[in-house]
């Protein structure tokens, strides 16, 4: 039986986290959806509004045998800005917030141990909200693989792109591609 678990985030747009956590080896399953919020089932439309307290984040199931969960989030934190509080680049809003919804007390750990080597890394302080997991909505089908689907998309090529290209630069060891 293969080894998994699951690893929940959010760090603005879905689709820029779910492409990048795409291309690591041991990434099996990538969801993206919403999570941390006061509503049952949201839609995305009520989602954007930023009145259901959720963030969009993405679901992994992943092979800790050859992804670890510190590496998961380490390939994270260093793929969006965790330094600015509920805004990436021209996304703004709390669903858009850098958030870590740890699984267990061990994923709480790990997490807090990256926030500590990644510190010196950032100009600011790290802002990523660190807070036990409770429910997960997956998204509307057309949110799901969006960057995959849709690469010629002006979002794709002018905000995911560069996101995919440096997660080349630093860790094209871990990648599938």
């Amino acid at each position: 039986m293969k080894n998994q678990s699951i690893a929940t985030f959010g760090g603005g747009c879905f689709w820029c986290i779910e492409a990048v956590i795409q291309r690591l080896k041991g990434a099996e399953t990538i969801k993206s959806g919403y999570s941390d919020g006061q509503i049952k089932n949201p839609a995305y439309r009520e989602v954007c509004t930023g009145r259901t307290g959720h963030a969009e984040v993405v679901q992994v199931v992943f092979d800790p045998d050859i992804l670890s969960y510190h590496d998961l989030i380490t390939v994270f934190m260093t793929s969006h800005d965790p330094t600015t509080l509920n805004r990436q680049g021209a996304d703004a809003g709390t669903q858009y917030r850098s958030i870590i919804l740890y699984h267990d007390n061990i994923q709480k750990e790990t997490a807090e141990k990256v926030f500590e080597e990644l510190k010196s890394v950032f100009s600011g302080p790290i802002v990523t909200q660190l807070k036990p997991f409770q429910v997960f909505y997956e998204a509307e089908e057309d949110h799901q693989n969006y960057y995959n689907e849709n690469p010629d998309a002006g979002y794709c090529r002018m905000v995911i792109d560069p996101k995919v290209h440096k997660l080349k630069k630093m860790y094209a060891e871990k990648l599938t591609e």
